[in-house]
């Protein structure tokens, strides 16, 4: 894996059922804790092959928003991995400043492939092996894998205690299925969205960062101005 400046890409989004759906399944997952003075750490995974290029605009907009505010909370570092053409995979440096991640997105355009899922679960593994990370969030449209596969590769992020959320856009089946199984085999969460709801996939996206930079408390902090922190603290006490 290589690294490289990026440019992000989310999904659209998605019912009030749905999302709802989605906060339930993470109730039963708590962050690792941090060392005192440690920074939290996510891995952003992003399908940035054609088939993205419609949403790839909003899912700058949205991925840089949800960086800013983990910052102003609670201290995050952000790792953006993405795919694209033909074996093409790239990651860039962790990230600390919203601004610069901001520019890092706006480098990557959407260009024609299959999908790297498995690459980017693995590159994931490799970063916790260094040191801790909050959750692993993968946007994307498609599987064109093996599942077994990408089921071996999501195993020893489950055996770290690494949560991976999975934001699919559209209804690709095979996508779906994949990404299920890798939410529940990692206590994770997968949520579809449509286009037009972008706003609450800006709260959930908020929310999550949020929650790998600073746990419970920072989603309390949250919660008095995002409905998506509070959909979040709400489904979190309930599987308590």
């Amino acid at each position: 894996m290589t690294s490289d400046k990026t440019r992000l890409s989310t999904p659209a989004v998605a019912p009030t059922a749905n999302v709802a759906a989605f906060l339930a399944e993470v109730e039963a997952r708590a962050p690792a804790p941090l060392a005192t003075g440690q920074r939290g750490r996510l891995i952003f995974g992003l399908d940035a092959t054609m088939s993205r290029q419609p949403t790839w605009d909003m899912a700058c907009r949205l991925q840089a928003e949800m960086f800013e505010e983990a910052g102003r909370i609670g201290g995050l570092d952000m790792k953006l991995v993405y795919f694209r053409g033909i074996n093409e995979c790239r990651a860039s440096p962790w990230i600390t400043e919203g601004a610069r991640l901001g520019g890092l997105m706006a480098k990557i355009d959407c260009r024609g492939g299959r999908t790297q899922i498995g690459r980017v679960l693995r590159h994931a593994v490799n970063e916790a092996a260094q040191g801790p990370v909050g959750a692993l969030v993968f946007v994307g449209d498609a599987m064109e894998e093996s599942l077994d596969h990408l089921c071996a590769e999501a195993g020893p992020l489950a055996l770290r205690g690494i949560p991976a959320f999975l934001f699919q856009e559209g209804h690709d089946r095979d996508a779906e299925r994949a990404f299920r199984e890798i939410a529940r085999l990692t206590k994770g969460a997968w949520c579809r969205f449509d286009a037009g709801s972008a706003d609450q996939l800006r709260q959930l996206l908020r929310a999550a960062a949020s929650y790998a930079a600073g746990g419970t408390s920072a989603l309390q902090a949250l919660s008095a101005s995002s409905t998506g922190a509070r959909y979040l603290l709400s489904a979190m006490q309930d599987g308590q």
